[in-house]
């Protein structure tokens, strides 16, 4: 594509010149009267804020007449734009004009009636110039090897819509997989993640830094919403995120969210997306009026395809455009693409270039295979939705300097079964890609531990000799070869040590589960060697039981609920025959199998698969879904069985508590199950995963949940008289919590 600059010169108050450079050609001028110039900008004000979303492109016939507008204010009686959209290879068009001509929706540029920025012959690609000079982020060079992209989403606690970022997450992994991309996500949403990944990384290492978010302008200024440490939002304003970037500035920055290309003020007051080209990013693409989710993660998809292949960076916008007028979306024209004089050139070479390299890192749903099977475990990456509160925490204990507030030795995720734990696990390895994966599935003993060393690959061969050594060296006590291990051979290799469906190494005692034999000797020897040597590596556990805790070891304790209703939405929007879309299950199939999987992630999986069934009927899809519902219960959960050995007290306080579909404070809890033994009924129930206990994201403070997967299990517990007085009493607690007396502490269960 050609590339022409497009001057506006304030010669006077009164008069303006306009000029057109291209490459190698004389420089063409003429003046302009300023009174036209406001016209214009005052018609385009009008028009695109009334129509432009209200109304879409189809059928926006002022869209239109305002495009050939645009393009007759260009074009003039010299013809200058038509002699440059003729070249049948498209044209870059960069904008150096006064703001309030710069912000206008040059993106709609007509030409009897053809909007030229999505033209399929000779596209249009309108660029604002907001600084001079090349950019500092990186070499133009195309890298031969994969893209690299720095994902951030920023998701914080409270605010509506939820984004589907992680639809955003997959589709970029989709539409890469053949050429490969590198997707390191910023998981906190924090500036400061942001700032510590950046730096962690260096200067150049990444391509695109992709923000994704909601953002507006307030009080006259363009601002994106993060999270704090929290979680809580937080607006961040453009110097925000120059100072946490502090110059490692990839080529191009994408912040995906509303307005971030809108110059408030009739542009008089520069974008959040031309703010962070004057700081030095050289490329940086924002959305100029609210934008639709699912058009943002189709704009995003395609972009990265294209930059992805090998096609230079015009031409990777000009194609993700081309798509979303293709999908007839109402947002086609909101991109902006502001730029320093930075090279729009290819970032990385095509899949077949000699010598590329290739991403080194496996996805980590391959680390958890069925030891019989060898088929994956968990959900892919592309398919993981939610968890994003439990994660940030879980990453906080795994990365946190030991002795520091909030770090362990060791984090286990408990919950019941289906829940997702090991999935929770493979996400976690993702979301830690300097460290190295060390998994092992069920039952570990002392020889199943020597495979640490076949797992980890160290930086030579001699290096792994004497790690094998050290471990096989049976004449030491383990503690002290772990010791040795953790000091010499892995002192430079972080390494996440995953125990996985860890409730096999675990023996029932005094209603309760201690650790094997050989896991009695193991676990502790780890923890000790890791604690001793402040080794960064880390052991992660999956069980269903939790357990004591080895003297003078700092474990934490994850426990995994069911999926919210947010969460839950997201994830049937990822299954073929209970999304929504699908026409090829009936609807009252698809209510009667997300009610029997009350949020387990596992269920929901096996339910889908059930209700595409061909020789079933509709009466017969309810029975098998309502069937493998029990069995689930039965031989996944052992739920029946558990229930069965607790006290008639502890049983009754589940179906007692289930009455309250969602997860509510420990008052209520209380309140519920009046019993003095209410304590020790609900630390039983939660070791065991019958009693989902989370985090309050609000207060920190404990909730509790009965999930319905055990309903038809413990509703036969309670008469119809004390399933009422169950509901009265929960109802008067949350009341009080929520409604009388908000934002009171919830006391604690030890405590009473």
């Amino acid at each position: 594509m050609n590339e022409f600059e497009l001057e506006v010169f304030e010669q006077t108050s009164d008069y303006v010149e306009l000029r057109l450079r291209g490459s190698g050609s004389r420089v063409q001028t003429r003046g302009l009267d300023r009174v036209a110039v406001e016209e214009l900008i005052g018609v385009a004000e009008q028009s695109y804020a009334q129509d432009a979303v209200a109304q879409g492109v189809f059928g926006a016939a002022g869209l239109r007449e305002l495009g050939e507008r645009l393009f007759a204010f260009l074009d003039g009686d010299q013809r200058w734009l038509a002699a440059v959209v003729d070249d049948p290879s498209g044209a870059v068009l960069r904008f150096s004009a006064e703001q309030r001509l710069r912000h206008l929706p040059w993106e709609l540029l007509t030409r009897g009636g053809d909007y030229l920025a999505v033209s399929g012959q000779a596209p249009l690609l309108a660029i604002r110039a907001a600084r001079a000079g090349a950019g500092q982020g990186g070499p133009s060079v195309a890298g031969n090897r994969p893209l690299r992209v720095l994902f951030m989403a920023t998701s914080p606690e409270g605010v509506e819509p939820v984004l589907n970022y992680e639809a955003e997450e997959a589709g970029i992994l989709a539409v890469t997989a053949d050429t490969g991309t590198e997707l390191v996500v910023e998981e906190s949403g924090t500036l400061e993640g942001l700032r510590f990944t950046a730096e962690s990384y260096g200067a150049g290492y990444f391509d695109v830094l992709h923000i994704s978010g909601h953002a507006d302008v307030r009080e006259g200024r363009p601002v994106f919403l993060v999270e704090n440490e929290l979680g809580a939002p937080v607006w961040a304003e453009a110097d925000e995120f120059v100072q946490a970037m502090a110059g490692q500035w990839p080529r191009m920055v994408f912040v995906s969210g509303c307005l971030t290309a809108n110059a408030p003020g009739q542009g008089k007051v520069p974008s959040m997306s031309e703010s962070l080209v004057r700081a030095g990013a050289p490329i940086v693409l924002g959305w100029a009026l609210p934008v639709g989710d699912i058009a943002a993660s189709s704009f995003a998809a395609e972009l990265y395809r294209g930059l992805a292949a090998g096609l230079p960076v015009h031409r990777s916008v000009v194609v993700a455009r081309q798509r979303l007028y293709r999908e007839r979306s109402r947002n086609w024209h909101l991109l902006r693409v502001y730029a320093d004089s930075s090279p729009l050139t290819p970032m990385v070479t095509a899949r077949n270039t000699p010598r590329r390299e290739r991403i080194r890192v496996r996805q980590a749903a391959a680390e958890f295979l069925d030891p019989q099977t060898r088929i994956s475990r968990v959900a892919p990456r592309e398919a993981f939705v939610g968890r994003r509160r439990v994660i940030q925490r879980c990453l906080r204990t795994l990365t946190q300097p030991l002795g520091t507030a909030g770090a362990a030795e060791a984090l286990v995720v408990q919950g019941m079964g289906g829940l997702g734990k090991s999935t929770l696990a493979s996400r976690l390895l993702e979301r830690m890609p300097t460290y190295q994966r060390v998994v092992w599935f069920g039952r570990v003993d002392l020889t199943k531990l020597r495979e640490l060393t076949e797992k980890v690959t160290f930086a030579d061969l001699d290096q792994q000799i004497e790690a094998t050594e050290l471990l096989n060296n049976e004449r030491a006590d383990l503690t002290v070869r772990l010791r040795y291990l953790f000091a010499g051979p892995l002192a430079d290799i972080p390494c996440l040590l995953v125990l996985d469906d860890f409730e096999h190494n675990l023996d029932e005692r005094d209603s309760g589960h201690v650790l094997s034999p050989a896991m009695a000797q193991i676990l502790p020897a780890l923890l000790t060697a890791i604690r001793d040597t402040n080794s960064p590596s880390r052991v992660l556990i999956t069980s269903r039981y939790r357990f004591p805790e080895p003297d003078g070891s700092t474990v934490r304790v994850e426990a995994l609920e069911t999926l919210t209703d947010v969460e839950q939405t997201k994830k049937i929007a990822n299954l073929t025959n209970l999304r929504p879309a699908s026409l090829t299950t009936p609807p009252e199939v698809k209510d009667r199998a997300v009610h029997a999987a009350s949020g387990n992630p596992r269920l929901l999986d096996w339910l889908d698969k059930i209700v595409a069934d061909p020789d079933l009927d509709v009466e017969g899809l309810i029975a098998a879904i309502e069937g493998e519902a029990d069995r689930f219960r039965r031989e996944n959960i052992f739920a029946e069985k558990l229930l069965a050995t607790q006290p008639l007290e502890l049983r009754t306080m589940l179906a007692r508590l289930n009455v309250v579909e969602l997860p509510v404070p420990a008052a209520t809890v209380y309140a519920v199950h009046d019993h003095p033994d209410a304590t020790a009924h609900v630390h039983r129930a939660a070791a065991l995963g019958l009693l989902e206990e989370g985090t309050d994201a609000d207060t920190g403070q404990p909730r509790y949940f009965v999930s319905n997967v055990l309903r038809p299990l413990i509703r036969p517990l309670l008469t119809d008289d004390q399933y009422r007085d169950a509901c009265a009493a929960a109802a008067r607690s949350l009341y009080d919590l929520w409604v009388t007396t908000p934002g009171t502490a919830s006391p604690d269960l030890d405590s009473n």
